[in-house]
């Protein structure tokens, strides 16, 4: 098999080896952390291998396909790369730890919208994403959550908050394609909706209590309530 072909193998960069270290001012974090100021300053249809070249410099080009061979390689890394957070569980019982750290990944994901959209085809298989994983599931684990019962709540805990996050990402993209803030947007678009105005500003306010943040918050809670530690064989 050709080099080329072993480093796009499996679909995955997280299935593959990272290249062998050379010479190269810029390591494949140093690259990861310039997309991710890109991504956020001009989002993710905007972004391209050739944007990344320009960021980097000339000079660096080589050393960007070298250390990551293609563009769904450095969005698997971007979008794992938001994962890297560990929140401080303070006391509590199972469900206020698990929403510490739920919430966390979904302040990640409001802070960088363009990772929400990326969740569908990019995300999964990173060690920060599998570290999250992870540490619901443990505990979980420790508050009596056994056998497939186990991996069905950490299945719907992940589904809402990939969810959420999807569908709230979708919002604030319409919003920005407008150009509009959110307050002007929604004047302009509720009679078209069939929706009240104030009602729906409010639904696109992030610090409104009907807004995506406190939204999520609920809608979280009322998932977690309605789960119950046992094992399910």
């Amino acid at each position: 098999m050709r080099e080329a072909d072993r480093r796009t193998v499996l679909g995955s960069v997280w299935l593959r080896d990272e290249p062998e270290p050379t010479r190269a001012r810029l390591s494949r974090a140093d690259i990861v952390t310039t997309a991710i100021q890109v991504l956020d300053r001009e989002g993710l249809d905007k972004f391209s291998m050739r944007r990344m070249a320009a960021e980097l410099d000339a000079a660096a080009t080589s050393a960007l396909y070298w250390r990551i061979a293609t563009k769904d390689d450095l969005l698997e890394l971007v979008v794992d790369e938001i994962f890297a957070l560990s929140p401080a569980l303070e006391g509590g019982d199972w469900r206020e730890q698990v929403t510490v750290v739920v919430e966390a990944a979904y302040h990640a994901l409001w802070e960088h919208p363009w990772a929400a959209r990326l969740l569908a085809s990019h995300a999964g298989l990173g060690p920060n994403y599998y570290a999250l994983t992870d540490r619901v599931q443990t505990i979980l684990d420790a508050a009596g959550f056994k056998g497939t019962h186990l991996d069905s709540a950490v299945s719907a805990i992940f589904h809402y908050l990939v969810g959420s996050a999807v569908t709230d990402s979708a919002w604030l993209s319409v919003v920005r394609r407008s150009g509009m803030n959110d307050s002007r947007w929604a004047t302009e678009s509720a009679d078209r909706m069939g929706v009240d105005a104030t009602h729906l500003a409010a639904y696109l306010n992030p610090k409104s209590q009907a807004g995506p943040e406190a939204r999520f918050a609920s809608g979280l809670r009322v998932i977690l309530v309605g789960l119950r530690p046992r094992q399910l064989s």
